[in-house]
């Protein structure tokens, strides 16, 4: 087989991202897909390697012609496997041949090796500076990949090349729009719509823009564009469902979504859709279907897919789980960890007094979730990757054979959630230190007059797409205003900004825990959330932990939020008191609401 060329700067990015465990990688589990504008153009398109075969017959390349010949007919007829022989069989005529590593990448890709490919493109590249089009290839392959800032590069290759190529425009737009420059990718697809008006892609990756500012009227006017100018284009279709779910309307957002099922053909795009139809179905009350469908991201060809290395067989709804001993691992954010183990009571009674359950969560919940499940063996899960996408094993476990059967814990909800009636009225399901509780409030005592408010305004997560359901921190001033309380502040990550903005605006000191990393020492930080007298904002993982543990607890939700359940409560903590806006972004009625709520529970303390 041909040895692949030296790697350049691109390729150690890229063998990096196939080979390392990283944090990236562990945070990338969060499963709820959103709008989606991929890159346009196929590797080794009828077009394009018509194009190529043109290019060969120019270029000097007689020794291996023959052998290139028979890789683009068989490229052509969809058979990666012979386009790939007959690509390294004119390798290994002629090394250097770009054209030869150019068909070989193309092969690689479509049989899904794209840690290989990719270098196989690199070698191409670096053979043919002059084809652009193996730069958007390339480009297309790793923003693929998760590697956004390396295809915005490539695409700026291409489209420097082919200034009013509308597709170089397209994924252009797309690699700027996944690392959050939105501004920039604005005024890439300005200009190239006006230029290409009738390309329904165009406007369907700027309504995906506009989305991730949080403006999801203008978006729904871009995606109702490309479906215009393109009623079979299921990704603009998809995305009008996903803007109507955010709007508050689960009901027709499911109807469009159901449509655009219709429309698509790729089994990649199918399953990412029935995912995103699961949230639309759990948000109407049919739970018990919505969970059902969430198995969609366990499937071989969902393309956020994360693998779980453990051989052996995998619980399904329906197998007995009565003495058995079954190994269920924490999944997606670490709020969610906690989210779902409002279920493991239930299935340590499933498993009975013989049975046996072994917890894996993530490194920081190990201490608390030991304490809560004392008849459990508890360790940490580890997540690396394999092939370029994450894979979870569980490395504390000594001898795997020993266990009956595994589940990844959001899959037990379809056997233990069918309805928001089977959430159990528990006061908690998990249990902070209780001496940790003592400390901390001896040490509130210290923070102020009045009863104890916690804080959460923020997630950790600062991508836009995660952002946009969190108010802007100025729309806390009336609550932040209320007298007779003294606010704490619990969030995670730096906030200095808006501690200093509440002191200088509205002259109010929010109190800083001391002694505390209050993104690290989660089991310290269930135990703060304990020993305030209510902790108040929105879904991130220190309100979970906190509501988990049985805090008094105020969340602040969106509309049409799946994790309702269809319902106007939060049954995974049956404490909770939720405040909606009345519509997405409506954040100042909703503030307006719960300062005065706030202000009648301070006086009734």
């Amino acid at each position: 087989m041909a040895r692949l060329v030296a790697s350049s700067a691109v390729s150690t990015v890229a063998l990096q991202a196939a080979a390392a465990p990283a944090a990236a990688a562990v945070a990338a589990v969060a499963t709820r897909p959103g709008l989606v504008a991929g890159a346009l153009g196929e590797a080794g398109s009828h077009d394009a390697l018509g194009r190529l075969k043109e290019a060969m017959r120019e270029a000097r390349v007689a020794a291996a012609k023959p052998m290139l010949d028979r890789a683009v007919a068989a490229l052509l007829v969809d058979d990666h496997k012979t386009g790939r022989e007959w690509a390294l069989k004119a390798l290994s005529q002629d090394e250097r041949s770009g054209y030869g590593w150019y068909l070989l990448a193309i092969s690689l890709e479509r049989a899904g090796d794209f840690a290989t490919s990719i270098r196989a493109y690199e070698s191409a590249l670096k053979l043919l500076p002059d084809e652009s089009e193996v730069a958007n290839d390339l480009g297309r392959l790793a923003f693929r990949m998760g590697m956004a800032s390396t295809a915005e590069k490539l695409f700026r290759h291409f489209v420097a090349a082919n200034p009013d190529h509308p597709e170089g425009c397209n994924n252009l737009a797309c690699a700027l729009r996944e690392q959050s420059l939105l501004d920039e990718a604005v005024d890439v697809l300005k200009p190239a719509i006006l230029k290409s008006p009738q390309v329904a892609m165009l406007w369907n990756t700027m309504g995906t823009v506009m989305g991730e500012k949080g403006d999801f009227d203008s978006a729904h006017l871009f995606f109702a564009e490309a479906m215009r100018l393109d009623p079979a284009l299921a990704k603009a279709r998809y995305n009008y469902s996903n803007s109507l779910m955010a709007l508050g309307d689960p009901e027709a957002a499911l109807r469009e979504c159901d449509a655009a099922l219709a429309l698509v053909t790729a089994e990649d795009e199918r399953q990412m859709m029935l995912l995103a139809r699961s949230s639309m179905l759990i948000a109407l009350g049919r739970v018990g279907e919505g969970f059902d469908e969430y198995e969609a991201r366990l499937h071989p060809m969902y393309g956020d897919l994360t693998r779980f290395l453990i051989n052996r067989p995998r619980w399904a709804p329906g197998a007995e789980l009565a003495g058995k001993h079954l190994l269920v691992v924490a999944e997606q954010g670490l709020g969610d960890e906690v989210l779902f183990a409002n279920l493991l009571e239930d299935v340590k009674a499933r498993l009975g007094p013989e049975g046996r359950m072994t917890i894996a969560v993530e490194r920081r919940l190990v201490d608390l979730f030991a304490r809560s499940f004392p008849e459990a063996k508890v360790g940490a899960h580890a997540t690396g990757t394999l092939q370029g996408r994450p894979a979870r094993h569980v490395p504390f476990l000594q001898d795997a054979q020993d266990v009956d059967l595994y589940a990844p814990m959001g899959s037990l909800l379809r056997g233990f959630r069918r309805s928001p009636d089977d959430f159990p009225d528990r006061e908690r399901f998990l249990v902070a230190d209780p001496d940790r509780v003592a400390h901390w409030r001896e040490q509130l005592q210290a923070a102020g007059a009045g009863p104890k408010v916690g804080l959460l305004w923020k997630s950790a997560l600062r991508r836009n797409t995660r952002q946009r359901y969190f108010s802007p921190f100025e729309a806390w001033a009336p609550v932040l205003s209320r007298p007779g309380v003294t606010f704490v502040n619990l969030q995670y990550d730096d906030c200095a900004e808006e501690l200093a903005w509440v002191k200088r605006e509205l002259g109010v000191e929010i109190w800083q825990p001391p002694g505390i990393d209050l993104k690290q020492d989660l089991d310290d930080v269930a135990a703060l959330g304990c020993a305030m007298d209510l902790v108040v904002g929105f879904s991130n993982a220190t309100f979970n932990l906190a509501a988990a543990c049985g805090a008094p607890s105020w969340l602040i939700s969106t509309p049409a939020a799946w994790t309702l359940l269809g319902t106007d409560r939060y049954p995974w903590y049956p404490q909770a008191r939720v405040f909606t806006p009345k519509g997405f972004g409506a954040w100042d009625e909703m503030m307006g609401e719960l300062a005065e709520a706030l202000g009648a529970w301070a006086e009734e303390r």
